[in-house]
């Protein structure tokens, strides 16, 4: 099947901006726009559950989310599809052909960030696809800077987009998104890695001003390296780099207040107890305050 932008629909205020979000991102991107509406129907459940309502209510979510696309994105294809499973399992296999998937996240309020319930995290954890996280109450001026004279715009130049970065471990899925998604935007793409100071540090012993400056040269030398051929694939992209001491979520969620999108990876590994996001990751989705891009990567 082609590539398609995919939003998970449920009827909720959070899906709806995803669907907003998706629209925007389908039409930078030249592809279509997939709904995706799913439930979980189980047969020997008490009370039997009215399959025929419950088709006619999902039926309805997709099309009144269909117009009112068409009404904002008149060009844009849009394509729906209701799904008789759990939406877990209707959107890892809608996933397959997504290109990002999208999936909306009740906010927190203006400062918080998001609430990741348990689809949106078990989608992160499983599926080997980018998905992107739209907290509920963004709109497209949340993605652009504002205009001359303060207020929000939709076509003012976009905020920019921001790469959690470690340079010990860089992936090319990862970078490469960040990258192509700045370059969609005409954006600058910003690039934060934490760093740790060394142990002494934490047992109190008196802090070495000359080691700490040599090892922040040495961090934000690897990442320049890690950086280097991307720039020459991507010589219209401006790129800032920020290496600071401390936590590596907290530095990308601190970004993510002045962020068009925010990009992480996920390392895909199965342990015994099920998948994992990791820590910097796992911060970011319930911190930040501007969409989230996951990209799982080996």
């Amino acid at each position: 099947m082609p590539r398609t932008v995919t939003v998970g629909m449920d009827g909720s205020p959070e899906s709806l901006a995803a669907a907003e979000w998706a629209a925007r991102e389908a039409e930078l991107r030249g592809l279509p726009l997939h709904l995706v509406h799913a439930w979980d129907w189980q047969p020997y459940a008490l009370p039997v559950p009215d399959d025929a309502a419950h088709r006619h209510w999902g039926g309805r979510v997709l099309r009144e989310a269909a117009e009112r696309l068409h009404e904002h994105h008149p060009g844009l294809e849009i394509t729906s599809q209701q799904v008789p499973q759990p939406p877990m399992t209707a959107l890892v296999s809608a996933s397959a052909d997504a290109d990002p998937l999208v999936i909306g996240s009740r906010g927190l309020g203006g400062t918080v960030g998001f609430l990741v319930g348990s689809v949106g995290l078990a989608l992160v954890a499983h599926t080997d696809r980018p998905v992107v996280l739209v907290r509920s109450g963004v709109s497209a001026e949340d993605e652009h800077q504002m205009d001359a004279d303060g207020r929000p715009s939709s076509t003012t130049p976009y905020r920019d987009v921001v790469l959690g970065l470690d340079h010990q471990h860089p992936d090319d899925a990862v970078i490469a998104f960040a990258f192509e998604a700045a370059a969609r935007r005409s954006a600058r793409l910003r690039v934060v890695h934490g760093w740790s100071l060394p142990p002494y540090f934490a047992y109190g012993l008196p802090l070495d001003p000359v080691l700490n400056a040599e090892l922040a040269r040495e961090e934000a030398s690897a990442v320049e390296a890690a950086l280097a051929p991307w720039r020459e694939k991507f010589p219209g992209v401006e790129v800032v780099e920020q290496t600071s001491v401390g936590s590596a979520g907290d530095h990308l969620v601190d970004a993510a207040r002045e962020a068009s999108l925010v990009v992480v990876g996920r390392r895909i590994r199965r342990t015994p107890l099920g998948a994992r996001i990791g820590p910097v990751t796992h911060a970011v989705l319930h911190h930040a305050t501007a969409p989230v891009a996951v990209i799982p990567h080996e």
